[in-house]
């Protein structure tokens, strides 16, 4: 890594001037991204989505607010950024989608890119039934759905209005299909005319959305309580809790071991900086978490009577508290409106990354046309999704262990199957590939020391972590 690199909005306005400079050629089977700004709003984009707006907070909150975003933070630059990295180098040296880049690794390992595609063939089915109901609440503002907005709306109210949503047999699976037409409306287009052009029109905006949101609600009376809990670390409240946590988050919201950053690697140009990339990418990423928190957690402290309780319930904060707390904003039902259209753009760009990780298989692989994939990963998206979404009503009476059919969904990709790939992941690059010829690819020095914390963060300390993750993630449940 270059220590004189220039800060991370310097690099974003020099690459948008590159952006028709000499541009070096990308793998044949692969007509990848057209500027160096395109990859990384792209991998940004990836990145960012519910993770950030929706779980970040709720555990900052619940493992003690400023020194969760502290662990967070040195996490982020350290396991998260190296892995980040290996997953965009591993793409571009090989070329190839993650099936075709393991097997370029060591042949002996093709099996395991099967493996990672599971992952997003399990996420993107139940993340998209979330992005519906994203879709619902957005309307919900903007048409003034009177058990949210208004002085009738309660607490009582806020809640029915979610429960009788999602165990309506259809309603969910309409919005469901709105969205999932939208991931696929885009992939469909390309890597440049859809998935780049998109994130460079969406990023700004949500960038502008949120920066808008989090000053509007930290001027409200009490709002600065929040913002104190948030930033101010409590190092009595440090605990192998709060590290596993903030680990396990990091893993989610960077989209590490879900096939999209090695994907997005293979579309990279040659004389783009692997590191310089990876590290906007991670601020971009950290940087939404946290403003999500500080438009999440200040709005609860003003408005909420009691918010430490509020901020704990987990998942049910975004669509049963947060509605709550917009309808006593001044302008609420237009702030709340806003809020959800933040959330959609952020839940669509990572919805269209998962997407187009299977997409660029099916391509390679079985050498199908990119709108013939697209229409099959349609089909099965509603298909598995219909499943998922009616977990909350007719097929309600399929519950192992306390888990609706969603739920188990997401319990197997992030706490099991996720770790796991992240985990051997390390392993081939480490110790069964080429890892000199892939240090090189990321430009690292010959003998160097940040080549050497690299490989040993890579062979050692991260998979180290990720079964840390994968063991506590087993413990806690049973």
């Amino acid at each position: 890594m270059n220590d004189n690199d220039t800060p991370l909005i310097g690099e974003i306005a020099e690459e948008a001037v590159e952006e028709t400079s000499e541009q070096t050629e990308t793998p044949k089977k692969h007509k990848g991204f057209s500027s160096k700004l395109g990859f990384v709003l792209a991998a940004a984009g990836s990145a960012v989505g519910l993770g950030n707006l929706w779980k970040f907070p709720y555990l900052a909150a619940q493992y003690g607010g400023g020194i969760f975003l502290l662990c967070y933070i040195a996490l982020a630059v350290t396991i998260g950024f190296v892995l980040l990295t290996l997953e965009i180098a591993i793409g571009r040296k090989t070329g190839k989608s993650v099936i075709g880049a393991f097997t370029a690794l060591n042949r002996k390992f093709r099996w395991f890119g099967f493996v990672c595609l599971v992952v997003p063939i399990i996420i993107v089915p139940y993340y998209n039934v979330i992005g519906g109901w994203v879709v619902r609440y957005m309307f919900a503002f903007i048409s003034g759905a009177g058990e949210l907005i208004g002085e009738t709306a309660t607490a009582a109210t806020s809640d029915a209005f979610f429960n009788a949503f999602i165990s309506n047999p259809w309603q969910p699976i309409l919005f469901f299909l709105i969205f999932a037409a939208a991931t696929v409306a885009v992939v469909v287009t390309g890597v440049q005319k859809g998935i780049e052009r998109i994130s460079k029109i969406l990023m700004p905006l949500l960038a502008l959305i949120a920066v808008f949101l989090m000053i509007y609600v930290m001027c409200q009376p009490g709002a600065m309580e929040g913002v104190k809990v948030f930033l101010v670390p409590d190092f009595s409240k440090f605990s192998f809790s709060t590290l596993l946590a903030a680990l396990g988050q990091l893993f989610y919201s960077m989209s590490l071991a879900m096939c999209i950053m090695i994907t997005y690697g293979s579309y990279m140009k040659k004389n783009t900086s692997i590191t310089k990339s990876a590290r906007q990418i991670s601020i971009c990423d950290t940087a939404f978490a946290i403003v999500a928190a500080l438009i999440i957690i200040p709005s609860l402290f003003a408005f909420t009577p009691d918010a430490q309780s509020a901020m704990e319930k987990g998942p049910p904060l975004m669509f049963i508290q947060l509605p709550l707390v917009f309808n006593k904003l001044p302008g609420g039902r237009a702030i709340g409106a806003i809020f959800f259209l933040l959330v959609f753009f952020a839940a669509l760009t990572s919805s269209i990354s998962l997407v187009e990780a299977i997409v660029s298989v099916l391509r390679e692989t079985l050498g199908m046309r990119r709108w013939t994939a697209c229409a099959l990963i349609l089909g099965f998206i509603v298909a598995v999704g219909s499943i998922a979404s009616l977990g909350f009503g007719p097929l309600s009476v399929i519950n192992i262990a306390g888990k609706t059919i969603l739920d188990m969904f997401d319990y197997f990709a992030n706490n099991l199957l996720m770790p796991v790939v992240a985990i051997i992941t390390c392993v081939i690059a480490g110790y069964f590939s080429d890892s000199d010829s892939l240090m090189d690819e990321i430009n690292l020095k010959k003998g160097g020391v940040y080549r050497k914390y690299f490989l040993a963060m890579v062979r050692y300390v991260a998979p180290l972590c990720m079964l840390a993750i994968l063991i506590s993630g087993i413990f806690m449940e049973f």
